[in-house]
C-alpha cells in the first residue's frame, strides 16, 4: 500500500495532504476525499484514509489549514478563521478534491467524500457546491449553526452519523437539518446512535477531557459499516 504525504499550494499557502492507495487492486477505482477534524490533518484522518485504501478505494485526506493545532485554542482560532471566509474555505476544499481527481488510479466519475467534525460540515458544504460527488458521509459534524434556509441543490446522496449525546448536534439541530434536506429534495439519511457523544470515532479524544466528547467503539464500528453500504450503493464495486 502507498501511504504518503502530498504537498500542494493554494494561493501561496503550503498544504500537506495524505494519499493512501493499495495499488495491487488495479487502476481506475473510486476515489474518496477525507476531510479532517478541527485540529487539522492528524493521525485520525490519515488512519481513515488507510482504512479506505484497505477496502480498495483511493483515498486522499486534504489539508485545510497548512498546520496542525497543538492546543484547543489554536484549533478554534484556525476553525473560526476559515468559517469566517467562505471563499477561502471553498477554494481549499476544492483544491483537495482536485488533488484526489488528479491522482493515479482514480475513476473521476466515481468520487465521494467523508468528513469528521469540522470535516463533516465541510463535506455537507461540498455536496451543495456542484462538485458531482456521488455521496458524502458526515461523522459527528457540528450542526448548531445551520442557516435558516439554503436553496442550493444537492445532487449526491447524504448521510450524517450523529451521537444522541453530542452537544453540537442537539435535537433541534437535527430537526433543522432534516428541514433543509427536504427543502432541496436531497436523498438523505440521519443516523442517530445512542450513548454516543461528539468525536465518537476518535480514540485519542478522551485524553483531552472535554465534556460531551468521547470515543465510542460500537458507534464507530456501526457508522463505518453504514458508510461502507452507502459507498457501495453510490460508487459501485471496487
Amino acid at each position: 500500500m502507498i501511504a504518503k504525504d502530498i504537498r500542494y499550494e493554494v494561493d501561496g499557502i503550503a498544504l500537506t495532504g495524505y494519499l493512501a492507495d493499495d495499488e495491487t487492486r488495479g487502476a481506475l477505482r473510486p476515489g474518496i476525499l477525507v476531510c479532517h477534524q478541527g485540529s487539522g490533518l492528524t493521525g485520525h484522518a490519515k488512519e481513515r484514509a488507510r482504512m479506505l485504501a484497505g477496502l480498495g478505494y483511493v483515498a486522499f485526506a486534504l489539508d485545510m489549514y497548512g498546520e496542525i493545532a497543538t492546543s484547543i485554542d489554536q484549533a478554534q482560532a484556525l476553525l473560526r478563521s476559515l468559517l469566517a471566509d467562505p471563499p477561502l474555505l471553498h477554494k481549499r476544499a476544492l483544491a483537495g478534491l482536485d488533488m484526489l481527481k488528479h491522482t493515479a488510479n482514480v475513476d473521476t466519475q466515481r468520487i465521494a467524500a467523508i468528513g469528521y467534525c469540522f470535516g463533516g460540515g465541510l463535506v455537507l458544504e461540498l455536496a451543495r457546491m456542484g462538485t458531482g460527488l456521488a455521496s458524502v458521509v458526515a461523522f459527528h459534524p457540528g450542526l448548531t449553526n445551520l442557516p435558516e434556509r439554503d436553496d442550493r441543490p444537492i445532487g449526491g446522496k447524504v448521510m450524517v452519523c450523529a451521537g444522541a449525546d453530542d452537544p453540537l448536534i442537539p435535537a433541534a439541530a437535527r430537526e433543522k437539518f432534516i428541514e433543509l434536506m427536504n427543502a432541496c429534495g436531497a436523498d438523505w439519511q440521519l443516523l442517530v446512535y445512542s450513548h454516543a457523544a461528539h468525536s465518537f470515532t476518535d480514540k485519542s479524544i478522551d485524553a483531552l477531557g472535554l465534556r460531551g466528547f468521547a470515543y465510542h467503539e460500537p458507534t464507530d464500528r456501526r457508522s463505518w459499516s453504514a458508510m461502507r453500504e452507502l459507498l457501495s450503493e453510490t460508487l459501485g464495486p471496487v
